[in-house]
């Protein structure tokens, strides 16, 4: 039986999320002033857009109204995504940040920074890039030595699509 307020929230409202093509990835109240506020975090190996969110966040609200999960007092929802520099916690997550770049503490100290090539059940296969013109090269991370690991975001990065662009031309 659940005991904490999220997991009873994340019990009810996981099928409903599940429904609608996505993963329920985090789930949270938070008192703002008065109010509290229900952030619910959504998404999928595809992503997930306005439209979906939208959809997600009306089935939440009703079923929310049926209930009595968040008790009588006000409060607000906020159904959202995990954002450019999210946090990976599960393999789901590393699967779907594959040809991304990520900052990887590891449980032996230090920090590695490297791109996602490939995830299976043990763990990753990484590209490190190369230091002062020397060439990148590969690595294999098992699940074990990664204590924390998080996207990072890429300003001027060119994507598989603009590099052949550039090469046809």
């Amino acid at each position: 039986m659940s005991t904490t307020q999220s997991e009873r929230l994340r019990e009810l409202l996981e099928p409903l999320v599940t429904s609608q093509g996505l993963d329920l990835e985090e789930i949270a109240v938070d008192s703002v002033g008065r109010k509290r506020v229900l952030r619910v975090v959504v998404d999928s190996d595809t992503g997930a857009d306005l439209d979906q969110i939208a959809d997600v966040s009306r089935a939440l609200s009703a079923k929310l109204d049926e209930t009595d999960a968040m008790g009588d007092a006000a409060y607000d929802l906020e159904v959202g995504t995990p954002g450019a520099e999210r946090l990976l916690t599960e393999r789901r997550h590393y699967a779907r940040a594959v040809d991304r770049l990520v900052r990887f503490q590891l449980t032996e100290g230090g920090e590695l920074v490297a791109r996602i090539l490939g995830v299976d059940d043990e763990g990753l296969d990484l590209e490190v890039p190369g230091v002062k013109g020397r060439k990148a090269t590969t690595r294999r991370l098992g699940f074990p030595e990664i204590e924390k690991a998080r996207v990072q975001v890429e300003f001027n990065r060119k994507d598989k699509k603009d590099m052949k662009e550039e090469e046809e031309a």
